[in-house]
């Protein structure tokens, strides 16, 4: 069939569009139907469009398919001020009813996803997917018809258990995510002895493994640890050896090299960094500046940090206890024009978007990498 003139043009590059999607979801095994969230997770992006979602509650992890591949202007910023009423009113309910669990830019398109929780703080409540556009518009991600695979964790806590605090671990089955070299990296906790895991999900999906129990030593405890689990973590590679760098709670910075992972086998983290307690990691990310490598990391009472790498992969790790709220190993400062920071991902090679918290109200705006 021959198509001529600009409505030609435009029939057959939507058709050439759609056969590319479909040769997407062929490849990675993405099946049409509906997608119930039982909680809102982690968020990270793959590869053609693909977001991975975890879902703590169903101990799962989905990959849904965007398609949302059109890129964004190149030099386009965001910024909204008092997001969480506009988040509200997009999905009909007040302000104070909705939470985000975690926050995605898509680099194919430079649009912003997020995981948010609808409902009473403290309560399950209901799972949504909201999209930003880079031009500021908020929209729902629809669900009951889309094109996704599912992976089931193997040994996850039980849905029903309680910690000696009355907390459920099933909440922790899923604490963050990672795409790297064909694998989707979940970090979180199962049932069991040395709880603390790292999984790595081969995608297209096939059946989950045990996952790498993980050991650190907690220099703001004194001790070593197999069942504090990973907040935040992101991957990145250091003189050619890929790596993943952990943040956890009171608030050790851990790396190991993805090489020493393996299923089934516990493994102990080297920590490179102790960057003071009484405090807990919300997000991290990984990026270049001046020709150095360097992490950004937000912080629930100490800011955000600007740690470098550089000899990270020589540092041998610290071996004695650091009381008192002090810091040792890796070199870092703290941004303090960066404050309330609660979620962070990479734009572009020269800037982030944020989630912060200013005074009453919660913005998202795109800044600066410092």
């Amino acid at each position: 069939m021959r198509y001529t003139g600009l409505c030609g043009i435009v029939v057959a590059a939507v058709m050439l569009l759609g056969t590319q999607e479909g040769n997407a979801v062929d490849k990675w095994g993405l099946k049409p139907g509906a997608v119930d969230l039982k909680s809102s997770g982690p968020l990270a992006f793959g590869p053609d469009g693909i977001l991975f979602v975890g879902d703590p509650t169903a101990a799962s992890v989905v990959a849904i398919a965007t398609d949302d591949a059109k890129s964004g202007p190149s030099k386009a910023s965001i910024n909204i001020q008092g997001f969480q009423e506009k988040l509200a009113a997009l999905l009909e309910t007040g302000a104070d009813q909705v939470r985000v669990a975690d926050m995605a830019v898509n680099p194919a398109s430079r649009n912003i996803y997020m995981s948010v929780t609808q409902g009473p703080q403290g309560q399950p409540g209901k799972a949504s997917l909201v999209k930003i556009s880079i031009d500021g518009k908020l929209s729902k991600v629809a669900l009951d018809k889309v094109n996704h695979s599912k992976a089931e964790l193997a040994g996850a806590p039980d849905a029903n258990a309680k910690d000696r605090r009355g907390r459920s671990p099933r909440a922790e089955s899923i604490t963050d995510l990672a795409f790297v070299d064909g694998k989707v990296f979940v970090t979180g906790k199962a049932a069991g002895a040395a709880p603390s895991k790292v999984r790595e999900l081969a995608f297209p999906f096939a059946d989950s493994e045990a996952g790498t129990s993980i050991q650190i030593w907690h220099a703001a405890h004194g001790r070593m640890e197999d069942d504090a689990v990973v907040r935040t973590f992101a991957p990145l590679v250091i003189d050619g050896e890929p790596m993943l760098l952990a943040g956890f709670t009171c608030t050790p910075l851990v790396k190991f090299p993805i090489s020493g992972l393996e299923s089934g086998k516990k493994v102990r983290g080297t920590t490179v960094a102790e960057l003071g307690n009484q405090n807990q990691p919300l997000d991290m990310i990984v990026y270049t500046k001046d020709g150095k490598d360097f992490l950004l990391m937000s912080n629930t009472r100490r800011g955000v940090m600007k740690i470098s790498t550089d000899r990270i992969r020589e540092n041998a790790g610290l071996t004695e206890p650091v009381p008192g709220g002090g810091t040792a190993g890796q070199p870092f400062e703290t941004i303090k024009e960066l404050s309330g920071v609660q979620q962070l991902d990479r734009l572009d090679d020269e800037r982030a978007v944020i989630l912060a918290q200013a005074g009453s109200s919660l913005d998202l705006k795109t800044i600066e990498l410092p």
